[in-house]
């Protein structure tokens, strides 16, 4: 059996000069070897790499991860495989950082089982992706969780196979019954009331500031939501929202169950026919939160206040 192609390492650092020159030597040997190179980073980084790169920086694709991977949920379908897919026959090399110190325990869970998730998706692709973790500014948990979401570790004295890896057990232990809001609006819905679930978060999201289009983005997340409870929920569901932590939240809850891990997380064709409710909703939303287990499925869109 042929070893897979696809190399996930967790690169643990100690200050930016450190990031900054282990980074450029992955991208520089990614360009060496005529790979398209991307850099998905937060943008104090960027800045951090280019320099390092010089003139070789122009020759790489440059993100900001603060805002391409606000959602974690984002990241695999818009940053990861939206690079690699765009360069159909060829071996592509990524820097990914989704999680820094300033992330949020509500985003935690998120980012942990993306960086699991990522095995999956690119099993068998020509694809080496990297994901630098501050081995001073992150928890000492979440370095050893990065163990058990990367087959291989690297930092400033070597490369070693991680015996901890174990990407499934970090998607099932983030699967975990979400904290319940102090207070909120409800409303429980089936297919005769369907407009009031959306026009339900629509209002709270007016009445806290954010302006037209977001409001639509908004509508559309639940309207999304709601409908995968109609088609895949039971055919009814319960939607919840309120605001916390300068965030809205928008909950639909309902008795389905979401048996697939990478759900929300594929591209797709448009001119593919099928369900991409949580695809579109994990586009829009500046985070997602998911539990689900046979019976019942709760789905959490965040939109961060203006």
């Amino acid at each position: 059996m042929s070893a897979d192609p696809f190399v996930h390492p967790a690169l643990f650092y100690r200050g930016d000069r450190e990031f900054a020159v282990a980074t450029a030597a992955f991208v520089r040997e990614g360009l060496a070897a005529g790979e398209p190179v991307a850099v998905a980073v937060p943008h104090w980084h960027l800045g951090l790499i280019e320099s390092e790169l010089g003139a070789d920086a122009g020759r790489v694709s440059l993100i900001d991860m603060t805002r391409a991977g606000r959602n974690p949920g984002r990241i695999i379908p818009g940053v990861l495989r939206a690079f690699a897919d765009s360069h159909p026959g060829r071996r592509v090399r990524i820097v990914g950082e989704p999680i820094w110190p300033a992330r949020t325990a509500d985003e935690y869970p998120a980012c942990a089982q993306h960086e699991a998730l990522i095995n999956y998706s690119f099993a068998g692709a020509e694809v080496t992706i990297l994901c630098p973790y501050d081995a001073e500014g992150l928890a000492p948990e979440v370095l050893v969780e990065a163990a058990r979401t990367h087959p291989v570790l690297l930092d400033a004295s070597g490369e070693q196979v991680s015996a901890a890896f174990a990407p499934d057990k970090v998607v099932i232990e983030h699967n975990v019954p979400l904290d319940e809001p102090a207070e909120c609006l409800s409303l429980r819905f089936d297919r005769a009331n369907l407009p009031a679930a959306r026009t339900l978060a629509a209002g709270l999201a007016a009445e806290l500031g954010f302006g037209p289009d977001r409001i639509d983005d908004i509508r559309l997340a639940v309207a999304e939501l709601s409908a995968n409870s109609l088609d895949h929920g039971g055919g009814s569901g319960l939607v919840r929202v309120w605001a916390e932590h300068g965030r809205l939240v928008c909950e639909v809850s309902d008795t389905g169950h979401i048996a697939d891990p990478l759900a929300g997380r594929r591209p797709v064709d448009p001119r593919d026919s099928g369900s991409r409710g949580l695809l579109i909703v994990n586009l829009l939303s500046d985070l997602v939160r998911v539990h689900t287990r046979e019976g019942a499925t709760a789905v959490r869109a965040y939109f961060d206040v203006p």
